[in-house]
């Protein structure tokens, strides 16, 4: 499953190196990337999950350089857990996404928030850390999550994406905190910018993004518009629209497959196109 090993440190570019974490899993592909900027001083973005192999990787490719910062693009327990112990053995400050706090958590989906996520400095869009010959500027791109943020490297042109662009399948967007709107937006907020490369939480880079996103954008609407048609014939219950839309699904990606249909309906209810009626939606108009 991982498109290259476990813990060896790829050079993608000279600002870049990309280590992948070992947790692979139908929700995390061949794992979490997390990627070390820079040469004589260093931020780490996304350091992954709690795993002491995974953090002694990180470690030794620091080499006892100094790190500006551990730089978060949303706290899903996939991403930031690492965070902690990273800071506690390189005395380097967490920045990145808000922390949130959501409630009622949908067993089976390892997208889980991170609980113990506690940054000492958060930022806003367009604010940024520096180190030597590299900037890290915050790019807001809710909707995955609602604290999602992409980190734009303005000397090379990269983009780190998180998982609001990935590189080996659509992002999940599960309410109460996914939100297909937003979501949406900041997909089209990527289409008004020209970065050369993006660097995903999970999958290769996106040597294409443009029209990557671009396919993105179409992928929702023409889902948006198979749920509008299965509702047009009649009322439908939340799993039986899932079951429809997504023909032989591997098992364990339904529960994730109706969280994005959910946030589709409710994307809909707020444009006033679709309503509930008990279990079962409706179109409506």
């Amino acid at each position: 499953m991982a498109e290259h090993p476990t813990g060896i440190p790829i050079q993608l570019e000279p600002l870049v190196v990309r280590v992948l974490a070992p947790n692979p899993s139908p929700y995390t592909f061949g794992g979490t990337q997390t990627y070390i900027v820079g040469h004589d001083d260093l931020a780490v973005i996304d350091p992954g999950p709690d795993d002491p192999a995974h953090i002694d990787t990180l470690l030794r490719i620091i080499a006892g350089r100094p790190v500006r910062a551990i730089v978060i693009t949303h706290h899903h327990r996939d991403h930031s857990p690492a965070s902690s112990p990273l800071a506690a053995a390189t005395g380097a400050p967490i920045v990145g996404a808000v922390p949130q706090h959501v409630t009622g958590d949908h067993p089976g989906l390892d997208a889980a928030f991170d609980a113990d996520y506690a940054p000492d400095r958060v930022l806003a869009d367009g604010e940024a850390v520096q180190g030597d010959g590299w900037t890290l500027r915050a790019l807001a791109t809710p909707g995955h999550t609602s604290n999602h943020l992409a980190f734009v490297l303005p000397e090379t042109g990269a983009l780190f994406s998180g998982d609001h662009v990935m590189g080996w399948a659509t992002s999940v967007v599960s309410p109460p905190d996914g939100d297909m709107g937003q979501y949406m937006a900041s997909l089209e907020r990527l289409l008004g910018r020209d970065e050369r490369i993006y660097y995903p939480g999970h999958g290769e880079a996106v040597e294409q993004p443009q029209r990557l996103v671009r396919g993105m954008l179409g992928h929702r609407k023409q889902r948006e518009g198979q749920i509008l048609r299965l509702l047009a014939a009649g009322p439908l219950p939340l799993a039986d629209m899932t079951a429809r839309m997504y023909v032989g699904l591997d098992p364990r990606l339904i529960p994730a497959a109706q969280r994005s249909v959910l946030a589709h309906l409710y994307d809909l209810r707020g444009r006033g196109l679709a309503d509930e009626e008990g279990e079962q939606w409706r179109i409506t108009g």
